[in-house]
């Protein structure tokens, strides 16, 4: 049966799906710039020569335990850095070093060189992480949303093929959140591909779905139990195809796609708990 922009708008559109978009975005700004002026950061740290590959690195009070890179969202054409430092701030209360990389959008780049940007930033942190007291060798990844998407690809890479000087397991673990693994439906989405502008074939290709992971590090996902059908569906789908490193489900029964990454600022939150979990904490 085919289906009309309607349909495809209303399984996709989070920000149509979910009203109350606008006061999660307010706090999550809000708790940023808090973020910000509360706990002891760089920002704007370059990763990379692009004017986008940038980062905030904050900072525990006391010994770092392993470094958190956190990836925003937006459908790879919207939102930014500092609208989620707001995410750090619990962790580096646990002796967590959150990084939040920047990243150029769409449509000025496309999602192949995004995913290429977040593989540079993963190879800078684990280059130069050590230089901010994060310790060698225990980076983790997460993402929420298009984020997701990214962190599951940067634990498909063959990152000695990306950069002959680095190992095989640049990332010893992942959190994917409400992210999108197969790529394919977004085609059919205006509201999102008319910045995206993905080609059936480009599609597949940024896929995570159809790539296998690079290394036996865990991956751990969450997604919110009155998400948009198709995010559950996608999740599920890679958990099983990608069995044999996932790590299993974090449930969050009543979040939706916005509102799950409160879990961050919730040391109670089960999003919380299984990212400490996943660094081994």
């Amino acid at each position: 049966m085919k289906r009309d922009v309607a349909y495809w708008e209303s399984q996709y559109n989070n920000r149509a799906a979910f009203a109350d978009f606008p006061q999660h975005m307010d706090r999550w700004v809000a708790r940023s710039a808090q973020t910000r002026a509360s706990v002891r950061c760089y920002l704007d740290v370059p990763y990379g020569p692009h004017a986008a590959e940038t980062m905030d690195i904050f900072l525990p009070a006391r010994a770092s335990r392993a470094c958190l890179m956190f990836i925003h969202g937006g459908y790879w054409r919207a939102l930014d850095k500092k609208d989620h430092s707001f995410v750090a701030a619990e962790l580096v209360r646990h002796g967590v070093t959150v990084a939040v990389p920047n990243y150029a959008l769409c449509p000025a780049i496309t999602v192949e060189g995004i995913v290429l940007q977040i593989l540079q930033a993963c190879a800078w942190l684990y280059r130069n992480g050590v230089n901010f007291g994060a310790p060698p060798g225990n980076l983790y990844v997460s993402g929420h949303s298009a984020g997701g998407h990214l962190t599951a690809m940067a634990m498909a890479a063959l990152f000695p093929v990306f950069r002959p000087d680095l190992p095989k397991k640049v990332v010893r673990g992942g959190l994917a959140i409400s992210g999108v693994y197969d790529l394919r439906e977004l085609v059919n989405v205006p509201s999102v591909n008319a910045d995206v502008r993905l080609t059936p074939a480009e599609a597949a290709k940024a896929s995570p779905l159809f790539y296998p992971p690079a290394t036996d590090a865990p991956v751990y996902f969450a997604v919110g139990g009155r998400e948009l059908p198709p995010f559950r569906a996608q999740q599920a789908a890679f958990a099983a195809r990608w069995r044999k490193v996932s790590a299993g489900e974090i449930p969050c029964p009543n979040n939706h796609h916005f509102s799950i990454l409160d879990g961050f600022t919730d040391p109670a939150s089960a999003l919380f708990k299984g990212a400490m979990k996943m660094m081994g904490l």
